[in-house]
């Protein structure tokens, strides 16, 4: 295993970039942790303003700035790269912020790394890939197993945003076979938790029942989502920083699939609601029917496991960490709920 003292984590004031700061700063004590981060609207110091100071320090900048880049990466000895434009429905309306983090971020980076020989992570999502068939005995639908994605998977972006992240991933490993950028890459499923920003699904639904609205369905909900926990996947990407095979990619999954009509009812049931209390709206352009991760490599090669496989618990955690703290999202609920209701008509 090899530890890192010094480590970059771009997009760490962001919803899973900030909980993997925090897994770092509670379960390694030793580590001194840059955060670099846009603070866009997905960004948010208050993520992590209650560790910031000796061991935690937060660079605002843009990761497709070549100078801020050299400027943390020169006292590095790991980047872990989490930042990016990752909303699909943004990704739809307007494609230049994508292009410029995803793609021209993640390459700034990388020559950071190759020019200080630095070890680097990549985080990408299980969306490259595009999707799965939807079939009704999947779990939570009867019993038997559906195809999963694996690293062998071939890329099928759907949208702007997977698509750019699909490019971000090939350079990576261009980059890895060209000049032997020592990197790892890995893909993970749909995270829930704390910190998450309010346009997402299971914080908009939580937030709209807090907020006295009717929470939106797309369509038929039938599109399914493999669920995984923040800190299970900040646990996945510390292994795989640590233990995983240059120039590798591992997939981070907890074999938690639900469609989202389920978890949406999940969510009205533990917060008192009749479980049919929701509007069904119009469906987005390119949606994608299904994704599940299969983690075999990661558990077998690395020896990870997740620890919050309880689905129903974990959402329960994550309504009573919105329900407690409404001041982290609430002046930004009425801004979200707008800028959705230029876009979904309600059926």
């Amino acid at each position: 295993m090899t530890e890192f003292k010094n480590i970059v984590v771009t997009g760490g004031a962001g919803f899973i970039g900030s909980n993997f700061v925090h897994y770092v700063y509670n379960n390694h004590p030793d580590v001194h942790i840059t955060v670099l981060d846009k603070l866009t609207y997905a960004g948010n110091r208050a993520n992590i303003d209650m560790i910031l100071g000796e061991r935690v320090e937060l660079v605002v900048g843009d990761i497709a700035d070549p100078e801020i880049v050299d400027q943390v990466a020169s006292k590095a000895d790991a980047i872990v790269h989490y930042a990016a434009e990752s909303h699909n429905d943004n990704s739809l309306k307007s494609q230049d912020e994508f292009i410029h983090t995803n793609f021209i971020g993640t390459y700034t980076l990388i020559q950071a790394a190759r020019k200080y020989d630095l070890r680097f992570h990549h985080v990408s999502t299980d969306e490259v890939y595009g999707d799965l068939p939807y079939r009704e005995d999947l779990p939570g639908h009867g019993e038997g197993e559906g195809e999963k994605f694996t690293d062998k998977t071939p890329y099928n972006p759907s949208s702007p945003y997977s698509s750019t992240k699909a490019a971000s991933d090939l350079i990576v490993r261009a980059w890895v076979r060209s000049f032997g950028l020592k990197a790892t890459i890995s893909n993970c499923s749909n995270n829930y938790g704390p910190y998450q920003h309010i346009e997402k699904f299971i914080p908009r639904q939580i937030t709209n029942i807090l907020s006295g609205i009717k929470p939106k369905l797309y369509g038929d909900g039938k599109n399914v989502r493999d669920w995984i926990h923040t800190e299970d996947h900040s646990s996945g990407v510390w292994t795989i920083l640590t233990k995983g095979r240059m120039g590798e990619t591992y997939l981070i999954g907890a074999d938690g699939e639900r469609s989202n009509k389920e978890v949406l009812e999940e969510i009205l049931t533990e917060m008192g609601q009749a479980p049919d209390a929701y509007d069904r709206v119009t469906d987005r352009a390119g949606h994608d029917l299904r994704y599940a991760i299969d983690n075999t490599k990661l558990c077998t090669e690395l020896g990870w496991e997740p620890k919050h496989t309880d689905f129903e618990s974990g959402l329960k955690a994550t309504i009573d960490w919105y329900t407690e703290n409404q001041d982290w999202w609430k002046a930004d609920k009425a801004a979200v709920e707008a800028k959705y209701a230029e876009s979904q008509q309600v059926l």
